[in-house]
């Protein structure tokens, strides 16, 4: 495999605050299995779909950090986009850092306030399956300040952008070397908590939207926002046991 172009999302993963049910929920829920990594990596899961890596998992490191999914975006230079990421307004909360021979990394927060993460790959270069049931399909930028979003990123990535057509709010597809690679979610008008704070939120592609919902809610989890239909084809907002949110998506 190859390195991911500079830019796009390569890899997510789970801070959670308990990894051994987060295990039992996603391996029952997409068929993953998963590696355990050594204490050097604080049992850091890898989750495997058909021996492939796609996801990730590890525990809370922080007190009060809650549950979540992260978005890694590819550089070819973790330092390099750190610069970028403040010049630009954004916030590096952890420098960028070696992590062992398997590649390099920095966390982020954008000016505001959506944490990402960038990844400079080594001998880790993310996910290896992409768009198929099971493995990550897409990743959404959820802000209340779509144009200086747009502007952020267009300065750390070298992003452009077309106006989408996903549901009844704006919507902006984010392009890479015009390839689509994100979308940005203006969070306006109702269903949007007051104290729903911006965030990066991952798609995982499944073949049937209502049966895999239904049994995301048979293994624990709550259903967000009930399977509908948009016009890439039909999804569902889900929270884990723990309270981690992502998506389904059948296109």
């Amino acid at each position: 495999m190859t390195a991911p172009s500079p830019g796009v999302p390569s890899w997510v993963d789970l801070a959670t605050a308990d990894l051994g049910d987060a295990t039992r929920f996603y391996t029952a829920m997409f068929g993953w299995t998963a590696e355990i990594s050594g204490d050097d990596f604080g049992g850091y899961t890898t989750f495997l779909l058909n021996g492939l890596p796609v996801a990730g998992a590890g525990p809370l490191f922080g007190e009060g950090q809650p549950t979540a999914w992260s978005t890694y975006f590819a550089a070819d230079d973790a330092d390099a986009v750190a610069a970028r990421v403040e010049a630009a307004g954004g916030k590096v909360l952890v420098a960028p850092f070696d992590v062992v021979d398997q590649g390099r990394m920095a966390a982020c927060l954008d000016p505001a306030g959506a944490p990402f993460s960038v990844w400079e790959a080594g001998t880790m270069r993310g996910a290896e399956a992409f768009h198929v049931p099971g493995a990550l399909t897409w990743n959404e930028l959820n802000t209340r300040d779509a144009d200086g979003a747009m502007a952020f990123y267009g300065a750390v990535f070298g992003w452009d952008y077309r106006d989408g057509v996903v549901g009844p709010l704006p919507y902006v597809i984010c392009r890479n070397e015009g390839r689509p690679v994100a979308g940005i979610q203006l969070m306006a008008g109702d269903g949007w908590p007051d104290d729903l704070l911006p965030h990066w939120l991952v798609y995982f592609a499944v073949g049937d939207c209502d049966v895999a919902a239904e049994h995301a809610y048979r293994l624990g989890a709550r259903v967000v926002h009930p399977p509908t239909t948009v016009a890439v084809g039909r999804f569902a907002l889900l929270e884990d046991p723990q309270g981690g949110r992502f998506a389904i998506l059948a296109s």
